[in-house]
């Protein structure tokens, strides 16, 4: 405890030795937002917002620029994203007045049974290799959306990323930090270095990488459509390789698979309904922490304050538990969905919450009754698109088909291999997902789409910013720019039970007598670098008839309108 609290002096002496306030009055670093009336573009990262808005100004949708600024970042942030990951999505349609979601997200082999885990001795199915490949969603998730709601070519959606992938392109900090992170763990797997390690290291930023077998990937996409991908060469090489691994992942796999057109899901805080997709993906987790909270005065407790820490994590804990045992694919159980998100579910949660102490664990209710990209694309006919993608873990499984030019996801780890859970592994199955869109309507019409990323940070990001603006009353850049917090250590969809309360994870800026306070609460504190998401969002104001937008300092994103 000793070394605890002298770790947190330190740290907090050196933020008050080189911050300073704002004239908005905010102790922590942010920045203007960006607004503009014809269009915004939040990527994370700034040569993917470019092409977005180059696709806008050339008469493109939303749609078409959020898919053309995907295909970018599959290039240039393969630590986060690419076309061998998933895709979730939320569409406001300005025509319809109506907000769309698409599940883009992949199944497990149907070869691949849970009996064969439990003959090897499986306890958890890898991180990496080719166990936890499941059939990559991400190309079919952009031609859904594409057939709904684009208007451009594919082959002029693609052709930026085509370009930058035969031409090169200069490496962004963070991206070569990840990638050099990445190196010694992913290395050793057939043809990862021939793809990402060309002079035997990874690229070095501001160094120029180029990727021209992902370029050939993308434009067969481009002139074969999502069946080039599915039914075609690529299919067959993915199928063939993953096998030649020892893996399960099938032709048949890849050529039966099909996105699915969802509801997205909302609960109002506070006047503001706040949407996510049901699961298989945690989204409502954030929806439950919401509800939980909004019969505290939140406000009151001041941001940043032990009061209000406490009540977020103790609120998370609760919903977390429900995470674990009863969020998985909706077509392969029985999800409790809409009690999970009533108002009376949440009033029985919040009596379990005691506002003094910390709980050192919490039992899922009762039903009777991994590194990520997320951007968002706003065009001038009131079209939004909140679009998160990835590979899970960073590069994913570090199975890289050859001659592609991409790395295949990992998203199986998240089944968990005991029976009895919603979530047990079954051939033809969604894994639990991670990662979830957001959007916020007011009085049912647009207002914010947003998301940010991390994992099980998700959730807790989501209800940070909700917090920030509508309790704290921060703009747009700064709700994302505010010190954040993480729990971990909840009980997990994969089987592992929390027991000791967890850990709370604290970003700089989070004052000296709070963390005291958490501490005497009975909260295990430890300071983190890095690990809180990234985060971009674009608002709609409707008065004055423009777009705000915000990428935070975390990435190496950008927004930009015009």
């Amino acid at each position: 405890m000793k070394k605890l609290i002298l770790l947190f002096k330190v740290v907090l002496l050196s933020t008050a030795l080189f911050a300073q306030d704002r004239i908005t009055d905010h102790a922590f670093t942010t920045r203007s937002e960006v607004i503009a009336q014809n269009g915004m573009a939040a990527t994370s990262h700034p040569l993917a917002t470019q092409v977005a808005l180059d696709i806008l100004k050339d008469g493109g949708s939303a749609v078409d620029a959020a898919i053309a600024a995907n295909a970018v970042l599959g290039l240039m942030e393969p630590t986060g994203c690419g076309v061998g990951g998933d895709l979730f999505a939320i569409v406001w349609d300005a025509e319809t007045q109506k907000l769309h979601g698409l599940n883009a997200s992949g199944r497990s082999p149907k070869a691949l049974t849970l009996e064969y885990f439990k003959e090897n001795g499986y306890k958890r199915i890898p991180s990496f290799g080719p166990l936890p490949v499941t059939v990559p969603g991400a190309v079919d998730g952009w031609f859904e959306l594409h057939k709904k709601f684009g208007r451009k070519s594919m082959s002029q959606v693609l052709q930026p990323a085509i370009s930058y992938a035969q031409n090169g392109f200069p490496v962004t900090e963070v991206i070569a930090y990840y990638l050099e992170r990445t190196a010694p763990r992913l290395g050793k797997y057939p043809n990862f270095s021939e793809t990402y390690m060309p002079n035997g290291k990874m690229p070095a930023k501001g160094e120029i990488f180029k990727n021209p077998d992902l370029a050939s990937t993308y434009q067969k996409i481009a002139k074969g459509g999502r069946d080039a991908f599915y039914k075609g060469e690529i299919a067959r090489t993915i199928a063939n390789y993953i096998q030649e691994q020892g893996g399960f992942l099938s032709y048949d796999d890849l050529a039966s698979h099909q996105s699915k057109w969802v509801n997205p899901v909302s609960t109002n805080y506070r006047g503001y309904d706040v949407w996510e997709l049901p699961p298989n993906g945690q989204g409502i987790a954030a929806l439950q922490i919401l509800n939980i909270l909004e019969e505290y005065d939140i406000a009151s407790m001041g941001f940043g304050s032990a009061e209000y820490l406490h009540h977020f994590i103790e609120a998370k804990k609760i919903a977390y538990e429900d995470r674990a045992h009863h969020y998985a694919d909706m077509q392969h159980g029985n999800v409790p969905l809409e009690r999970l998100i009533s108002k009376e579910y949440a009033a029985e949660c919040r009596k379990l919450l005691n506002s003094d102490k910390a709980a050192r664990s919490y039992q899922p209710g009762n039903m009777d009754t991994p590194s990520t990209i997320y951007l968002t694309v706003a065009d001038r006919d009131g079209n939004m698109v909140s679009l998160i993608q990835s590979n899970y873990r960073g590069m994913g499984s570090g199975m890289t088909p050859w001659g592609l030019g991409f790395v295949l996801q990992d998203r199986g780890e998240g089944f968990n291999l005991e029976e009895g859970f919603l979530n047990t592994y079954a051939p033809g199955k969604r894994p639990f997902h991670t990662i979830i869109p957001g959007f916020i309507t007011k009085n049912g019409k647009p207002y914010m789409s947003f998301g940010v990323m991390g994992g099980g940070m998700q959730p807790q990001g989501h209800v940070q910013i909700v917090v920030n603006m509508i309790d704290f009353g921060m703009n747009l850049q700064e709700a994302g720019d505010a010190p954040r917090i993480q729990h971990i250590g909840s009980s997990e969809p994969t089987g592992q039970t929390m027991t000791d309360g967890g850990t709370v994870l604290l970003e700089s800026g989070i004052g000296w007598e709070n963390i005291r306070a958490l501490i005497g609460k009975g909260h295990k504190i430890q300071w983190d670098l890095g690990g809180f998401g990234g985060y971009q969002a674009i608002m709609w104001d409707e008065e004055n008839g423009v777009y705000y937008g915000a990428s935070e300092s975390r990435k190496d994103g950008q927004a930009a309108g015009w």
